[in-house]
């Protein structure tokens, strides 16, 4: 194993990489106040985002999951990866060459096992466009291209490559860029032959499948010559990298035109996709040889941040495949804040035919939306049924009410159930709409047994909940409408967020001045990180220190948690100040002071009785101190302290 990275190359990559910089390749963010930003939390499902990210110091949490830390954890969580190797990636992008402690510099066959597979992605992605570019044997692929419409400077800016047709090609190049069988057997670039790997693909047209990262994880190939007996499309097989339910091709080039426009077109393949692009719909992505499902919605969900105005519009063929892909699709539209919709061109053609035929116009204006995705849904389950007996009016009545009782606009509701009794041919209208009405109320109903845990937090911050945290626990529940548990909180939030605000008089507080136990666990957290004098010092790297300092889990997401949150003001209260920072240490120490008090007067009393004298007098004395303490901090506030 490689030693462990120099801790001045961690702090330099943490620096040197911008947390919100990195969050934003992987979902939409947005301004959340206090200098934070917000969006729909990647790790796991919302419908309002809980999910903020605090620029100046460098952290994100969850108020919802509670899933929170620094650049590096964010990467490590998102994309799976180990500490080292997200530091890896990290200072890649930042152009950082790390140093390890036992051993100098990382030799390349000691990285990680996940960067090596993208690494050798990323080589083979560059081969296969070399090969594409210059190789005669790709003559093929170049006229398949032509044919369709795309240039050498088409294929380039999609990536687009060759893999030749001999047994063992890229196997051998990537064997002498320093892979090892088992990581070309684990990539998926080989697969076993009868002696040794040999290429998985063979004499076909590549096209590099990104992540949302932009990171290569996997191919799609098109077959080209009669003599492949394999199928028409071979893609990458799922990989510690690639999982094809969880890639959409495009999305690299894509998201931050989805994202901008609030638009997302979800087309059948990859030359749809290019053709789009090229005829300017550049917010075009497709899957990668499975159907569009749960996972690649919640990839669009978190750029299209689930407004009520964005759209999602899928582009299937005419034929019953596409029709029923249609329907596919519509069975996961309640995913979606987003409006659906679908658009075939009258004859049938894909984006690629149709550009080919009639120009980028033509792509352009297939992609407006017109038809609604539940009408669409509605209009192949009526056209299954003879509208001209009873029976079969009936029986498309009862499978196309609970289409119709999904729609979440209950005024578009009222309209396409009007609608759907025309296209019934019921006259009884009103019959219509109360059976529509009693199913969607039925649905609602069944969901009213209580919000799911990512619903109920709902505004980004516990200041904002009627009780204990609602979200899976990680430590002891807090109840913030308890005044001396919020105040505890706002004094620690600035400690972490404001510490030259509160320095040095904080780092004179005791562990046991803060009554909740989490909060109690981050005081000592932070005395153990150097106090909030070090914060003052080295803001950026003083968070890290804490969160390193905090004993288990629980308390390192608290702290997270309390470096993100906004700083909440009472009313009447101006800004963040040492006025405002007075008033909270003040508040602490005085609550902390009366339970002193309360403690010595009952020992006080036991003591009257038949104490002795010398002990007695040195509570009394204890109780006069603390009094005239607690008097000079009503009277003269944080000069007292």
């Amino acid at each position: 194993m490689a030693g462990r990275i120099n801790d001045e190359d961690v702090k330099a990559v943490r620096d040197a990489v911008p947390i919100d910089a990195v969050v934003s390749e992987y979902l939409q963010l947005r301004n959340a106040g206090g200098g934070n930003l917000k969006g729909l939390c990647p790790f796991h499902d919302e419908k309002s985002p809980s999910f903020q990210v605090s620029p100046s110091k460098g952290f994100f949490h969850c108020f919802g999951c509670q899933e929170g830390g620094d650049t590096i954890t964010f990467v490590m969580k998102i994309d799976h990866l180990t500490f080292s190797e997200a530091v890896e990636r990290l200072a890649g992008q930042a152009g950082i060459t790390l140093r390890y402690e036992e051993g100098g510099y990382n030799p390349t066959h000691q990285r990680g096992e996940r960067i090596r597979l993208v690494e050798a992605h990323k080589i083979a992605a560059q081969w296969y466009a070399e090969q594409l570019a210059t190789g005669p044997e790709a003559d093929t692929g170049r006229a398949f291209l032509a044919d369709r419409g795309f240039d050498q400077a088409a294929a380039e800016h999609f990536g687009v490559g060759y893999s030749p047709q001999g047994w063992d090609h890229l196997t051998r190049f990537l064997r002498g860029k320093g892979f090892s069988d088992k990581e070309l057997l684990l990539s998926g670039l080989s697969q076993e032959g009868r002696r040794g790997p040999i290429d998985r693909f063979r004499g076909r047209l590549m096209w590099p499948i990104r992540d949302i990262g932009g990171d290569v994880v996997g191919f799609g190939a098109r077959k080209l010559y009669e003599a492949d007996n394999g199928p028409k499309y071979l893609n990458t097989p799922d990989t510690a990298i690639y999982k094809k339910s969880q890639v959409l091709y495009g999305i690299d080039l894509a998201k931050k035109d989805i994202a901008k426009a609030s638009r997302a077109v979800v087309v059948e393949g990859y030359t749809d996709v290019m053709a789009c692009h090229l005829a300017g719909v550049t917010t075009a992505i497709a899957t990668c040889g499975t159907a569009f499902g749960g996972d690649h919605i919640k990839i669009l969900r978190r750029l299209l941040m689930d407004n009520g105005s964005a759209r999602v519009i899928f582009t299937f063929d005419g034929d019953a495949a596409g029709q029923k892909a249609a329907l596919r699709a519509f069975e996961d539209d309640q995913k979606f804040a987003a409006e659906t919709y679908i658009a075939i061109a009258p004859d049938g053609m894909d984006p690629c035919d149709l550009r080919l035929a009639k120009g980028d116009e033509a792509v352009a204006d297939l992609v407006e939306p017109r038809t609604p995705l539940f009408e669409f849904a509605l209009r192949q389950i009526v056209a299954r049924y003879d509208l001209d007996t009873p029976a079969g009016r009936a029986a498309a009545l009862d499978e196309a009410a609970p289409v119709v009782a999904r729609i979440k606009n209950s005024g578009a509701q009222h309209e396409v159930a009007v609608q759907l009794a025309g296209m019934l041919g019921i006259l009884d209208t009103q019959f219509v709409v109360r059976r529509i009405s009693q199913l969607a109320r039925w649905a609602r109903d069944r969901g009213g047994k209580g919000p799911a845990p990512d619903q109920r937090q709902r505004g980004g911050g516990p200041q904002q909940q009627a009780g204990p945290m609602t979200a899976t626990p990680r430590g002891p529940a807090l109840n913030l409408r308890n005044p001396v548990f919020a105040t505890e909180r706002e004094l620690l939030k600035l400690a972490l967020q404001r510490p030259e605000l509160v320095s040095p008089a904080f780092d004179a507080y005791g562990v046991d001045e803060f009554t909740a136990p989490p909060y109690a666990a981050v005081r000592e957290a932070i005395m153990e990180a150097g106090g909030a004098e070090f914060g003052v010092q080295d803001p950026q790297d003083y968070l890290v220190r804490v969160r390193d300092a905090a004993p288990d889990d629980a308390v390192r997401a608290m702290v997270t948690e309390l470096a993100v949150e906004a700083i909440m003001l009472h009313r009447g209260v101006k800004g963040v100040d040492e006025v405002y920072a007075g008033a909270q240490l003040v508040t602490v120490r005085r609550r902390a002071v009366e339970r002193r008090i309360r403690d010595i007067t009952g020992r006080l009393t036991r003591l009257s009785g038949h104490g002795d004298p010398a002990e007695l007098a040195a509570v009394q004395n204890e109780l006069w101190i603390l009094q005239q303490y607690d008097q000079n901090l009503r009277e003269h506030g944080a000069a007292a302290l």
